[in-house]
C-alpha cells in the first residue's frame, strides 16, 4: 500500500474508539451499531483512497450489515439479539475475504472454512509482514535525506518541548481563574487531572495494550481485502474436493431405503393425525398429548435427512445423464416427503401452542421451520438445475431469513399478543414467565394493560407482569448514551404511561419468592417458571 501511515492511523483511531465506547459501557447498546460503522467507513476510505474497488456484488452484504447491527440495539430478545451480533461480525468477514472478487454467491461449505482460516492468519501475520517490509523500504532510502531529516527532526522536538515549558503556567492560571469562576467547570477540570493519579497507571497500560492489539488486528483485515480476497479460487470448483466414490447403485439402494421408512410414516400420519381428532382418540391419545409428542424430533428428522441428501449429491458417481435424472428424482421425492413430515410437525406444534401457549422456543421452532421448508423448496430447484454448488448459499440465506424473520417479529412482544389473547378463553396467563421476558415485551404489556376490551381479570395479570419486571430491576435505565437501547426506551415511556394504574398493585417481598396482589386482592408469584419446551 502506498500509505501505510494512514491505514496505521485509521486502524488506532478504531482501536481507541473502542475503548470509547465499550471501556465500562456495558452491555453495549447502540455502541455497536456505531463501531461497526466506523469500521466500514474506516476500511473503505483506506482502501478507495489507494484506488482499490470494491466487487459490486461484495457491496450487496453491506444491506444485510446494516440490518443485523442496528436490530442490535433495537432488540434485546437473547436469540434475536445473539443472531444480530454473530451475523454482523460473519457477514463483515466475509465482505472483507470477498472484497475485491466478490465470488462469495458461489462459496461452497469448505471455501467459507478455508477464507476464514486465511483471514484469521492474515490477522494474526499480515500486520507484522507489512510493518517490517515498510522499514526495510525506509531503510533503503536516501542516507543523506535520512540524516537531514533527522536533524530536522530533532530541532522541531527542542521547538516544540520549550513552547510545552512556557505554556504550562499560562494556563495553570488561567485554569484557576475559570475554576473560581464555575463550579462546573472546576469539578470537570478535577476529574480531568484525577485521570493521571499513578493507580490508574495498571488500567491505562491494560487499555493501551487491547487498543494497540485491536488496530493490529484490524490492520490484518484491511490487508487481507487489499491483496488477497481477489484471489477466489473456489475449493472443488475445476477438480472435486473429494472425488465421487460412492457407487450410483449403492445410493440409490439408501434413498429408496429411507424414502420407505418416509412414506409408510406419512401413511400412518393421514390415518391418525390429517384425519382429525376421532382417529387419534381411537388411538389412545388426547389431541393435545398427541400434539405434545414428537415435534423436535420431526424437525430433527426433516434436518438430517435434507443433510443426508446434499452429503450424498457430492459423493455419489452419476455417470450417464439417466443416473444423474434418477438420482435427482429420488432426491426430489425425499425431499417431498420430508415437507410432508415438516407439515405434520408444524400442525403438532400449533396445536401444542394453542393447548399450552407461546414460549420463545416454541417460536423459535415455529419461524424454523417455515425457512426449513423453504429451504427445501430451494434444493429442488437447484437439483432440477443441476446447480449443487448453490446449496451453500441457499443454506445462508435461509439462515439470514431465520434471524430476520426473528428480529421483524419481535419475538417477546409476540408472545405477550399470543398469550393474552387466549387468556379470556380460560387458557390462563404464566405471568413468571412473561416477567422474564425482555424489555422487548414492555410496550406490549402496556399496550394490553389500557386494552379496554381486555376482561378485568387478564388485565390485572398483565399489570402483575409489569410489577414484577419493576420489582426485579431487569427495566433499569441504560447507562449512558453508549448503552442506549431503542426498545429500552420504548419501555421506559409505555411504563411512564401506566404508571398510574400500577400502583394500586402491592407487593409482598418479604420472603421468597416475591409477591404481587392485584387491585382485586389476586396473588401472582415472580419468580421464573418453567414453559421453554
Amino acid at each position: 500500500m502506498k500509505r501505510p501511515n494512514v491505514l496505521w492511523i485509521t486502524a488506532l483511531v478504531l482501536g481507541w474508539s473502542f475503548d470509547f465506547l465499550f471501556w465500562k459501557h456495558m452491555p453495549p447498546g447502540i455502541s455497536f451499531a456505531i463501531y461497526v460503522l466506523l469500521c466500514l467507513a474506516g476500511g473503505f476510505l483506506v482502501l478507495l483512497w489507494e484506488g482499490i474497488k470494491p466487487a459490486w456484488k461484495a457491496l450487496l452484504l453491506l444491506l444485510p450489515i446494516a440490518f443485523f447491527s442496528t436490530m442490535t440495539f433495537i432488540r434485546q430478545e437473547s436469540l434475536s439479539q445473539f443472531l444480530s451480533y454473530a451475523f454482523t461480525l460473519g457477514l463483515m468477514g466475509l465482505l472483507a475475504v470477498s472484497y475485491l472478487g466478490g465470488r462469495w454467491p458461489w462459496y461452497g461449505l469448505f471455501d467459507y472454512l478455508a477464507n476464514f482460516f486465511k483471514l484469521a492468519g492474515s490477522m494474526l501475520a499480515r500486520g507484522l509482514n507489512f510493518l517490517i517490509e515498510n522499514r526495510r523500504q525506509a531503510a533503503a532510502g536516501d542516507q543523506t535525506a535520512a540524516a537531514a531529516g533527522r536533524r530536522s527532526g530533532w530541532k522541531r522536538f527542542w521547538a516544540v518541548l520549550r513552547g510545552v515549558l512556557i505554556a504550562v503556567p499560562v494556563v495553570a492560571i488561567f485554569a484557576g481563574l475559570l475554576s473560581s469562576a464555575d463550579l462546573v467547570f472546576a469539578k470537570r477540570l478535577n476529574e480531568f487531572i484525577a485521570l493521571f493519579r499513578l493507580e490508574h497507571l495498571p488500567e491505562y497500560i491494560f487499555r493501551a495494550v487491547y487498543i494497540l492489539i485491536g488496530a493490529y488486528l484490524l490492520v490484518g483485515v484491511v490487508l487481507y481485502a487489499a491483496q488477497k480476497s481477489r484471489d477466489e479460487k473456489l475449493v472443488g470448483e475445476e477438480k472435486p474436493l473429494v472425488p465421487a466414490f460412492l457407487g450410483f447403485t449403492e445410493a440409490a439402494v439408501v434413498l429408496v431405503a429411507v424414502e420407505v421408512l418416509f412414506l409408510a410414516f406419512v401413511i400412518i400420519q393421514f390415518q391418525y393425525f390429517f384425519g382429525g381428532q376421532t382417529n387419534i382418540g381411537v388411538a389412545g391419545y388426547t389431541y393435545a398429548e398427541y400434539a405434545r409428542k414428537g415435534f423436535g424430533e420431526l424437525v430433527a428428522v426433516a434436518f438430517c435427512s435434507l443433510l443426508l441428501f446434499l452429503g450424498l449429491s457430492g459423493i455419489v458417481k452419476r455417470e450417464t445423464p439417466g443416473q444423474r435424472w434418477a438420482f435427482s428424482g429420488l432426491g426430489i421425492g425425499m425431499v417431498v416427503l420430508i415437507a410432508v413430515i415438516l407439515v405434520s410437525a408444524f400442525q403438532r406444534l400449533r396445536l401444542y401452542e394453542a393447548a399450552y401457549g407461546f414460549t420463545r422456543l416454541r417460536t423459535y421452532t415455529h419461524v424454523f421451520m417455515l425457512w426449513l421448508g423453504m429451504l427445501l423448496a430451494a434444493v429442488v430447484v437447484l437439483e432440477i438445475l443441476h446447480r449443487e454448488r448453490l446449496f451453500v448459499t441457499a443454506g445462508l440465506l435461509a439462515a439470514i431469513g431465520f434471524a430476520v424473520s426473528l428480529n421483524l417479529l419481535n419475538v417477546d412482544a409476540f408472545i405477550v399478543r399470543q398469550n393474552v389473547g387466549r387468556a379470556p378463553e380460560g387458557k390462563g396467563l404464566d405471568v413468571a414467565y412473561l416477567a422474564s421476558l425482555s424489555s422487548d415485551s414492555v410496550p406490549e404489556l402496556a399496550a394490553e394493560l389500557r386494552s379496554p376490551s381486555l376482561p378485568g381479570m387478564t388485565r390485572d395479570a398483565v399489570g402483575a407482569v409489569l410489577v414484577c419486571r419493576l420489582h426485579n430491576g431487569s427495566l433499569r435505565p441504560a447507562d449512558g448514551w453508549r448503552s442506549f437501547t431503542l426498545t429500552g426506551w420504548q419501555a421506559g415511556l409505555a411504563l411512564q404511561a401506566v404508571q398510574a394504574k400500577l400502583d394500586k398493585y402491592r407487593v409482598d417481598d418479604s420472603g421468597w419468592p416475591v409477591k404481587v396482589y392485584t387491585p382485586g386482592s389476586v396473588m401472582y408469584e415472580c419468580w421464573g417458571s418453567g414453559g421453554m419446551d
